[in-house]
């Protein structure tokens, strides 16, 4: 698996760029901005890109996800409950301070256990409400890995208090469907450092005592 991580924008969102190293095909997961920097990456390794997965609506993941359709022509995945989202990007932009990016088309909505594929790559989808309505992280078992948008990071989980979040759907969707995966499973979170289930499992304050 070729798996290059981009910290885009102004607030750090990890962009993934996951290709198939025998077919090239490849999976571009949140592009939220610096869309030139991307494709740099998708040149560098010769990638063809088939699909553009969000894990949720929020500015700093979807941001430059039409520029990067533009260039490739790859259609944009996206869970249809946070489509209420992507109509107030330019309310989101102002709370940032930002250039709205304008209208985000989706293309198709991705569910619980759906799966997206390039070349012999293979992610499961897993919908995990609490950070968003739409929220999921993509599972690839053969690799042990999950790109877990906000819905966890390394010592910490997803807010909650913007529009669609919610504490208890958030910590449901991660005891019962993240922590279901194996310990050694590798944790790309939407910002900062990875981490492992396990270690999450293990000491994460937010995840104790319950």
């Amino acid at each position: 698996m070729i798996h290059e991580i981009l910290p885009v924008g102004p607030l750090h969102c990890n962009s993934s760029v996951v290709g198939d190293e025998s077919t090239h095909e490849a999976i571009v997961i949140d592009p939220g901005d610096e869309i030139d920097q991307i494709l740099a990456l998708i040149r560098k390794h010769h990638l063809q890109v088939k699909r553009i997965v969000i894990t949720h609506a929020h500015i700093d993941h979807v941001g430059g996800a039409m520029k990067l359709r533009a260039a490739t022509g790859a259609p944009i995945l996206l869970n249809q409950n946070d489509y209420a989202l992507l109509k107030m990007l330019d309310v989101q932009a102002a709370w940032l301070g930002m250039p709205a990016p304008g209208k985000v088309d989706i293309d198709q909505s991705l569910g619980q256990a759906d799966t997206v594929k390039a070349g012999s790559l293979s992610a499961q989808v897993l919908h995990t409400p609490g950070h968003t309505e739409g929220s999921i992280c993509l599972y690839f078992p053969a690799e042990h890995k999950l790109i877990a948008g906000d819905t966890l990071f390394a010592g910490s989980i997803g807010r909650t208090d913007l529009p669609g979040g919610s504490y208890e759907k958030i910590l449901h969707s991660i005891h019962d469907r993240v922590l279901a995966l194996p310990d050694e499973t590798i944790v790309v979170p939407g910002h900062g450092p990875l981490t492992t289930i396990g270690e999450e499992r293990e000491s994460n304050p937010f995840l104790q005592n319950r």
